[in-house]
């Protein structure tokens, strides 16, 4: 009988072992020698062996200027990003669940920019952004001046937020739609008799039945929002004045740019500290939602 059991209970992780060891050798490995490499003077050249600083590169980056300003500017796109990607998305998706003719339609629209590759849609909101852009002709037909939508410092990051929302909308109103399509419609039914109709049985139904989906789409898009790469490299790469530059794009610098590879792990340290967070809090609300 024990040596059943064991079968029983060993053998799925034998199926597990290959992908365990390539996740190994491809994930958790590089996470350990970033942690040891974050603690270490590993710069310029590269064929040297990385020197122990011990907590250096952390009194370092606790003085960095540019850092707590790529810090501020990746909080700063949490809070202006994601309560769009929360809201928006789930107006959307009430829009699509509706049976009209022609809907599928509408939802391979509002969901074609999700699948869009981000350097294309990077580069085309680039042109629509310049300053003999699409949205500049736009303004001058109406009698406005031309606006520097990437080289102005207190416009850059909207402009890139932009992008984000964009390319994000399609995706999470496809989350919410799954979601609404579970709910029975006999409770709207309900909601109508007892007068609740209009945007009000969204209020008393959708909403609250929805709470597990609006909490996973604000965590998802808070994460997604801390690790921003791609829209800030190819439309203003960080400029102007490191308006618009993100950690990780300060990691990114770091890295590869100045070759400091031991101070780019201790930023990637404090990145994963913060995401670790968000993961925690999604556990969290998640519970709560459920409970609820």
């Amino acid at each position: 009988m024990s040596v059943t059991f064991s079968r029983r209970y060993l053998t799925p992780y034998l199926f597990l072992l290959p992908a365990l060891f390539i996740l190994s050798l491809t994930v958790l490995w590089p996470a350990v020698q970033a942690f040891y490499l974050s603690f270490t003077n590993y710069e310029y050249d590269l064929t040297q062996m990385p020197q122990w600083v011990g907590l250096k590169n952390f009194y370092r980056l606790w003085g960095d200027r540019v850092f707590w300003q790529t810090l501020t500017n990746t909080l700063l796109y949490l809070t202006c990003v994601v309560p769009v990607l929360v809201v928006l998305p789930l107006g959307m998706a009430i829009l699509c669940n509706q049976k009209l003719k022609g809907m599928n339609w509408f939802r391979a629209a509002y969901y074609t920019p999700a699948v869009i590759s981000m350097v294309v849609a990077g580069i085309a909101w680039k042109w629509l952004f310049a300053e003999t852009g699409l949205l500049n002709q736009l303004g001058e037909l109406l009698g406005l001046p031309p606006v520097s939508w990437l080289a102005n410092p207190k416009l850059a990051i909207f402009s890139v937020m932009a992008v984000t929302i964009w390319k994000g909308l399609g995706y999470y109103m496809v989350i919410y739609l799954a979601g609404l399509q579970a709910i029975p419609a006999e409770l709207y039914e309900a909601a109508a008799i007892d007068g609740s109709d209009g945007l009000g049985k969204h209020w008393d139904i959708t909403v609250p039945l929805m709470k597990p989906y609006l909490v996973l789409v604000a965590v998802i898009s808070a994460i997604s929002a801390t690790k921003v790469f791609e829209e800030v490299y190819i439309m203003t790469q960080g400029g102007p004045r490191n308006s618009s530059k993100t950690v990780v794009y300060y990691l990114y610098e770091r890295a590869f740019n100045d070759l400091e590879i031991g101070y780019a792990c201790t930023i990637g340290l404090v990145l994963f500290l913060l995401i670790l967070g968000l993961s925690i809090l999604q556990v969290s609300l998640q519970g709560l939602a459920r409970n609820d």
